[in-house]
């Protein structure tokens, strides 16, 4: 190898690569828990089939936009230097590891990226449109934001100097704007805010959010590219805030609800997880089970707005991935020490006001580029190809109507898909007491 490889840290990158690429099955069971039975098999098509159409769009073009040679030096777009990997073999190095393996790595970012929207219209989309959008929305959501903030000379990174160590902005902030925008557009679930929509399988959903946690490891310690100190930091960051989001969770539902739900743990879990991705490279331990508190806090509130304000997020990317991406980054501003930075620092070590400026600008300029952008793209793909399925199959199930497949045999159950959504009386349509009408 040509010199300034470092063995190690690229056998930590090769396991982080693979750690954060089991997030989108573990995803797809989180899901897919979370639906009625009548779409699991779907719910978990639209997630496996983002890891087939995201890698084929990042080889051949998304890498080389998202980090090849910044075009015009305006820090908002890689060249194409590097179309379909052209240039770059196995001696190839970006830093101390090879440059194939951090391609890898951040592709892996862009697959879960992706994958999360489909959270927010579960149950009612068109299988083919979802596909041609993510292709689509890579290229022209993902990657420009990616370049801005990971890229050397991405103007978020190097004009504005936005923190965000694993993805506050680039993933949270951008799916949760992303999925509202499609939320809105092809509007509420037949039945949203009248029939009751539960979970299907929590025991799935526990799965998922384990195997969620498990990858989050590699998603954020694998983001300082190397076996190292800033690596453990990121770690124990991690784990600190899965934790206290998830107790945050808990305590609102005990005490608003009386009962402490299987469903809120893994909720909470994750919501302290988004949290602290931008965050876990900026902030002490004792900023990170703050921020994770917050997160999971907030998040169990924030899952009720769509009921309030009418828009159907059916699996909250909003109310957990938006609102928690927000906090994380946005908290940088507060806890950020110039310990784990190396130079700026938050609030509460000194820092001033400057840096919880520049992260809300980050946060604000991300989510308006990704809602805007998203919209558009949805809007185009519906006049084309329609992008909302049929009520009749929306009706009957996108599992049989889509795939010609069930994930359950009712006949052996002996009660069908809607008697199997609907049988016993439920509290709440997803997790919460709806409005009446």
């Amino acid at each position: 190898m040509p010199t300034g490889f470092d063995a190690g840290d690229t056998a930590w990158l090769l396991t982080s690569t693979a750690l954060v690429l089991m997030m989108t099955p573990g995803l797809a069971l989180f899901y897919g828990g979370m639906v009625r039975t009548k779409s699991v098999l779907n719910m978990l098509m639209m997630s496996f089939v983002s890891i087939a159409v995201v890698t084929v769009v990042w080889l051949l073009a998304g890498y080389t936009l998202a980090f090849g040679p910044d075009l015009g030096g305006w820090g908002l777009l890689g060249g194409l230097r590097y179309i379909g990997m052209h240039g770059i073999g196995p001696r190839s190095l970006t830093g101390h590891v090879p440059t194939l393996i951090f391609a890898a790595f951040q592709l892996a970012f862009a697959v879960i990226t992706a994958a999360l929207i489909s959270g927010a219209i579960a149950d009612r989309a068109k299988f083919g449109a979802w596909v041609v959008f993510v292709a689509a929305w890579t290229l022209l959501v993902y990657v420009p934001v990616a370049h801005w903030v990971f890229a050397p000379g991405g103007w978020i990174l190097t004009r504005l100097h936005a923190l965000d160590f694993a993805g506050g902005t680039v993933v949270e902030v951008n799916c949760g704007a992303s999925g509202l925008a499609l939320a809105l557009l092809l509007g509420p679930r037949l039945g949203f805010r009248k029939e009751a929509m539960r979970p299907h399988n929590l025991p799935l959903v526990l799965l998922g959010a384990g195997l969620l946690w498990f990858g989050w490891f590699g998603f954020n310690a694998g983001s300082a590219m190397g076996a190292n100190g800033l690596a453990a930091a990121a770690f124990v960051n991690t784990q600190a805030a899965g934790c206290t989001g998830m107790l945050g969770w808990l305590a609102v539902e005990k005490r608003r609800d009386g009962h402490a739900t299987t469903l809120g743990a893994a909720s909470g879990a994750v919501a302290g997880l988004v949290a602290i991705t931008p965050s876990c490279g900026s902030v002490g331990v004792f900023g990170a089970l703050v921020i994770g508190l917050v997160a999971g806090v907030l998040c169990s509130y924030a899952v009720s707005w769509k009921y309030r304000f009418g828009y159907d997020d059916s699996l909250d990317v909003v109310g957990v991935h938006l609102v928690a991406g927000v906090v994380g980054t946005v908290l940088i501003g507060v806890f950020a020490t110039a310990v784990m930075t190396g130079g700026a620092a938050g609030l509460l070590s000194g820092g001033g006001g400057g840096q919880l400026l520049k992260q809300i600008t980050a946060v604000l300029v991300v989510g308006a580029y990704a809602f805007t952008v998203t919209y558009g793209i949805g809007k185009l793909i519906d006049r084309i190809m329609g992008f909302r399925a049929s009520a009749q199959d929306e009706q009957a199930g996108l599992d049989l109507a889509v795939h010609a497949e069930s994930a359950y045999d009712h006949g052996v159950l002996g009660h069908g898909t809607t008697q199997n959504a609907t049988r016993r009386p439920a509290t709440h349509p997803d997790r919460t007491p709806a409005p009446e009408g």
